[in-house]
């Protein structure tokens, strides 16, 4: 499985050529055997801490025997943290037991009882469960505080309960981590509202054991059909709490790819943008004429508290990787209002002045294959509108349910009262890359919109 692996021989001069993404990172000896696995969510800076002078005893040990490194690229953090556990269980190497200082090693267990609950253990916890089997029992993960991190992402968007049965709701069920709360449940009257909170409750443990099973896309598939359902029904507070759900879900998993293909191809990452990108342009393809690769693609995000300090960001993504050296920031100018008051500006007028300014720079910062808009017709026909002058295709993408906002339009010929259409982009390596770059421009957004705020509120 991991002959495949290109061998790096383990010395500062490799550094430049390991990746700066989530995966893990694999030490062997000088006879190839694998003696240490880790899990980083950037591979280069975590293996680079090993060449500090201020190492442990046994850091330095490892360091000593450690002839060759090699490294598995993956999509998200998630994903390391499950595959690392797969590679630990599979070669069981010296160091990832020597560095526990003789603790048992951690695992992720859900217990079969009546109200299952999802938990970390040691090894020897296994059978101490009342004589029945654990419905999930996976690990050994090597760090404790990475897994109970991983589970409390996964808690905030899969509710499930960690205590055992009381005589009221506890105060997880207040905060939204344990939603609905057995103890609740437990004491419920009317029999069909309790059986209704069963289901519901079971449902969010099958889930949570499919996500830790690495079956993202089934939880993702599930949880979109019933948000589709709860819509057409009219339910719309529930449908909104699905969606809140699924983009949370899709945040900490993307790309939605099984931890098993990772042992199959360990550059399936650079496959997976690959078809990313292709599958993108087929799918704008149907509508509009697309030529060139989407090699580089820009996304403009908007942030602002209520027009209080408006900022823009510009992220860039190089062959579905993100560049963060061609990221930029854009601080949104106020008109003046009565009185020579700064009155704020809408989402499209800011989009609008963004544009103006992105297009001015287009020699020096570079030209882009595809832009897109985060925002609905009007933030999209604002950018048209500016860069009618130039054969760039340019998209929207809208939060409701994922969908693509293309403007019908041919080159070089622009006009502001172009049509468009609107796609929901199915599940899939479309959706993937398009999320991936809209969390990412509304993460930096929000970053300088933060800071700015922080500017306003504490004096210097």
């Amino acid at each position: 499985m991991l002959k495949e692996l290109e061998k790096y021989p383990f010395k500062k001069s490799s550094l430049k050529i390991l990746p700066q993404k989530p995966g893990v990172y694999i030490y062997r000896s000088g006879k190839g055997k694998v003696i240490y696995v880790g899990k980083a969510i950037n591979i280069k800076k975590r293996v680079e801490s090993y060449f500090q002078n201020n190492l442990g005893i046994k850091t330095k040990a490892l360091c000593n025997d450690c002839r060759y490194i090699s490294t598995i690229a993956v999509g998200s953090e998630v994903e390391a943290l499950l595959l690392e556990a797969r590679l630990i269980k599979k070669f069981k190497p010296f160091y990832n037991s020597a560095q526990k200082d003789d603790k048992n090693p951690l695992y992720i267990r859900i217990t079969n009882e009546k109200y299952p609950r999802v938990l970390t253990a040691r090894k020897y916890e296994e059978d101490i469960n009342s004589g029945k089997k654990d419905i999930l029992f996976i690990g050994p993960f090597p760090s404790s505080g990475n897994v109970k991190s991983v589970l409390h992402l996964l808690r905030r968007i899969i509710p499930f309960s960690q205590h055992k049965l009381g005589k009221r709701a506890c105060i997880y069920k207040q905060m939204g981590l344990c939603n609905p709360c057995p103890n609740e449940i437990d004491r419920l009257i009317n029999l069909k509202t309790k059986k209704l909170k069963k289901v519901e409750y079971r449902k969010n443990i099958n889930y949570t054991k499919a996500i830790l099973l690495g079956k993202f896309s089934f939880v993702q598939n599930s949880l979109e059909r019933l948000m589709r359902k709860y819509s057409k029904d009219e339910n719309f507070e529930m449908a909104a709490i699905l969606r809140n759900q699924i983009i949370k879900l899709n945040y900490i998993t993307a790309p939605v790819t099984p931890v098993k293909y990772y042992l199959k191809n360990p550059n399936l990452i650079e496959d997976i943008r690959s078809s990313e990108i292709e599958d993108l342009r087929l799918f704008i393809s149907r509508y509009i004429k697309i030529d060139n690769e989407l090699s580089r693609i820009e996304c403009f995000d908007v942030a602002h508290l209520t027009g209080i300090n408006p900022t823009a960001s510009m992220v860039t993504f190089i062959d579905g990787e993100e560049d963060k050296t061609l990221y930029r920031h854009f601080k949104i100018s106020l008109p003046a209002g009565k009185a020579g008051q700064k009155k704020g500006q809408s989402d499209t007028d800011s989009m609008r002045e963004v544009a103006k300014r992105r297009v001015k720079y287009l020699s020096s910062w570079g030209i882009p294959d595809l832009i897109i808009v985060d925002g609905g017709k009007a933030q999209v026909a604002a950018f048209v509108k500016v860069f009618s002058e130039y054969r760039i295709h340019i998209v929207g993408l809208s939060k409701r349910f994922e969908t693509l906002v293309i403007p019908l339009r041919s080159h070089p010929e622009v006009i502001s009262g172009s049509r468009y259409l609107e796609r929901v982009i199915p599940n899939g390596p479309s959706r993937n890359l398009v999320q991936r770059i809209r969390d990412e421009s509304h993460r930096f957004a929000r970053r300088y919109h933060h800071k700015l705020l922080r500017k306003d509120l504490i004096p210097t």
